[in-house]
């Protein structure tokens, strides 16, 4: 199987502030596997590294690493190639991508949208937040009423960045009642900051707060303190966190599990632990995203899946969105395979 690797990179349309710094641009890599056949499937790899250490060189590292091992693939299935090219590299930022190239190709092989190809009834639609980028009061009021009036049932704030009163209060107040407001810290606070911030946010009205704290000890602590719902995200990369039950929701992200099917593996430990999984990406490209709402749809035919948070290409500069938000929903893609990319 041949396989071709090409960087590229999304510039967002305003800079991105988060706990752990501010982001301009999206460096990706977008990867097709083509077999014997002809037949080709496209993927992509994620890494975001201030998000999870993994530096885009590293991952085209681990894909380099994975070329040969897929030059003699002839007469394995898809399990076997991840597994031999996790035996090269152990890398999920770079698994990710050959994990989605596979059931791209496979999809486009059987004619069916990837979502089917996990489960005979997907969900048709994937509901999904809208994000509030703005750091002042008066953009972040601005965002969360065209959030509502755009049919948005939730819509999350990145809180640890500054004014995390002023800009939820205005989220609140300019969006009104009906919207549920999820706030992501992305480990920002400490224990005691995460409790006490956490009460005097809440009179807002929170649908959770996702990763107060970094690690599954803090997190059960604060866990055990507040009212408000709490989802881990970075701190669900621990040892033993997806069973773990110490968070109402666990956010699972494509690039982190490795792919689709260590995805949907990790969804079945968080649900056997009494929390709720939904999906959300590393400001992922189309093809990361499309593969998320994909994902989404099978799982949510399962069993509840929050709001996911893959309207997340609208951020980025100059990108004609090919799966643009509708009432707070992204339809699946009907195409087959991943349903986007080159035929």
């Amino acid at each position: 199987m041949k396989l071709e690797i090409e960087r590229h990179s999304l510039r967002f349309a305003q800079p991105l502030a988060t706990s752990y710094g501010e982001l301009r641009e999206r460096e990706l890599l977008a990867v097709s596997l083509t077999d014997e056949d002809g037949l080709t499937g496209h993927g992509e790899a994620a890494p975001l590294e201030p998000y999870d250490g993994i530096s885009i060189e590293r991952a085209a590292q681990a894909l380099e690493r994975y070329r040969p091992v897929l030059a003699r693939s002839q007469g394995l299935n898809g399990a076997q190639l991840v597994d031999a090219c996790r035996a090269a590299d152990d890398l999920p930022q770079a698994l990710a991508a050959i994990d989605l190239a596979l059931w791209d190709r496979a999809g486009r092989a059987r004619g069916l949208p990837l979502a089917a190809l996990i489960t005979d009834d997907p969900h048709a639609a994937v509901s999904v937040n809208a994000t509030l980028c703005a750091l002042d009061r008066a953009g972040v009021a601005e965002q969360a009423a065209a959030a509502a009036a755009a049919g948005f049932a939730c819509a999350k704030v990145k809180v640890g960045v500054g004014d995390d009163a002023g800009r939820v209060a205005a989220a609140r107040a300019a969006a009104g009642p009906a919207l549920d407001l999820r706030l992501d810290a992305n480990g920002a606070w400490d224990v005691e900051q995460a409790v006490r911030t956490i009460e005097q946010l809440s009179p807002a009205g929170l649908e959770l707060v996702e990763e107060p704290v970094h690690g599954l000890r803090r997190v059960r602590e604060v866990r055990e303190r507040v009212a408000v719902r709490i989802a881990i995200d970075e701190t669900a990369a621990e040892h033993g966190a997806l069973g773990a039950g110490v968070a109402d929701a666990v956010c699972l992200k494509i690039s982190r599990c490795g792919g689709i099917a260590g995805l949907l593996a990790a969804a079945t430990l968080v649900r056997a632990s009494g929390a709720e999984p939904y999906l959300a990406s590393t400001y992922d490209g189309p093809l990361g995203i499309a593969a998320g709402i994909h994902a989404a749809a099978a799982l949510a035919s399962r069993g509840p899946v929050p709001p996911c948070g893959l309207a997340t290409l609208a951020l980025f500069e100059g990108l004609d969105d090919p799966l643009p938000p509708d009432q707070g929903r992204i339809e699946v893609p009907s195409a087959p395979g991943l349903g986007l990319g080159p035929s």
